[in-house]
């Protein structure tokens, strides 16, 4: 079996095949088994706490009622990747993916090959970043980033920023500039909140008690209507401080303008998009696998194009939880047991015979 990506995901889908028994390897692109996580901004914290931030055997380190660092998570991971004990080829761009019978070929950037009988795709999005088409944005002279590319607030002291998004990531970066700089949260959909603690304990803890975590992502959309906050960085209190404030989005770029929806225009010097993400899966195009915007043709993370293919950290892959540490887990084992059946041909095994047989 091959592991694309060495990440939370693919870590947790490499767990998952040695408990079925399975040879693993798992082809990484960096040099370490942490993901993403060591390219985030320099503030980032977990939005789960660390009791429930952890991965199957291995209990997060600290503190349970603290919230992790971005590099605290790196370092969690790589101790993981030790503890599961998988084979990890570093350095390994998957560059594309064939298929070679009931099994796959994976052809890597550097030439190597290898075969396959099966691939669980959990190579995350991060070098993805989603950016919207902006209405005006060739004329805009002010900085126009994603928040891929943000770090620390350093170079925005003093400065008009305007931060796009509804989620956990742009309400944290706001939050930050606020003390700083001249902030607006803008975003096409309304900000919505769920408190950090309700009846003193973290969220987290009754989003697994009530069954929320059990809820597909099929009812969430019509739930949530978008993004939700988990607000662990005191935005709502910010906002209700006027510490910033939130606007619908603005409808069009003009040099160094924003014009919002009410008509109004106002000198802008930095836009950070906090616009999220796609699944960094180009290596399945050529395959088939994926729809003409890219993303992955799948069921709760089991390809429909391809059996023997399967996903692992796509963003409501089955859950509220899916592309996190508290939830990747359970995603891995949901699609794990039926790869490992298909590979070792459980139809053939209960007499089902072939097609045309």
């Amino acid at each position: 079996m091959i592991v694309v990506g060495a990440g939370q995901s693919g870590l947790a889908a490499a767990r998952a095949l040695r408990t079925h028994g399975m040879q693993t390897l798992v082809l990484e692109a960096d040099e370490r088994p942490a993901g993403s996580w060591p390219r985030y901004y320099d503030s980032l914290r977990l939005f789960s706490p660390a009791e429930f931030s952890s991965m199957p055997g291995m209990p997060f380190p600290g503190e349970p009622g603290r919230y992790p660092t971005r590099d605290e998570v790196a370092d969690y991971l790589e101790r993981y990747a030790t503890e599961i004990d998988v084979e990890i080829r570093f350095d390994t761009r998957v560059e594309t993916v064939h298929q070679d019978g009931r099994g796959f070929v994976v052809l890597a950037a550097d030439g190597r090959s290898f075969r396959a009988s099966g691939i669980v795709a959990a190579s995350g999005s991060f070098s993805n970043p989603y950016r919207p088409t902006l209405t005006g944005e060739e004329s805009f002279t002010g900085d126009l980033v994603h928040v891929a590319d943000y770090r620390s607030p350093a170079p925005y002291v003093g400065r008009r920023v305007v931060v796009v998004g509804a989620g956990d990531s742009a309400a944290q970066v706001a939050a930050e500039l606020a003390t700083l700089a001249t902030v607006t949260l803008a975003s096409r959909h309304p900000v919505r909140f769920i408190p950090q603690r309700l009846r003193g304990e973290d969220v987290h803890y009754w989003l697994r008690e009530t069954g929320f975590d059990a809820l597909p992502a099929v009812w969430l959309n019509t739930i949530t209507d978008g993004a939700v906050i988990t607000d662990s960085v005191g935005f709502e209190q910010a906002l209700a401080e006027d510490r910033l404030d939130q606007r619908p989005m603005f409808v069009a770029l003009d040099g160094d303008q924003v014009k919002w929806s009410d008509g109004q225009r106002e000198r802008v010097e930095a836009i950070i998009l906090a616009t999220g993400y796609r699944p960094s899966v180009d290596y399945l195009r050529e395959l088939g696998a994926l729809d003409v915007d890219g993303a992955p043709i799948h069921v709760g993370g089991i390809s429909t194009t391809h059996p023997g293919l399967v996903y692992v950290g796509l963003e409501l892959q089955r859950s509220y939880a899916s592309n996190t540490l508290r939830g990747v887990s359970d995603d891995a084992d949901a699609v794990i047991a039926p790869l490992v059946a298909w590979v070792l041909d459980a139809p053939a095994l209960v007499g089902l015979p072939k097609r045309g047989g």
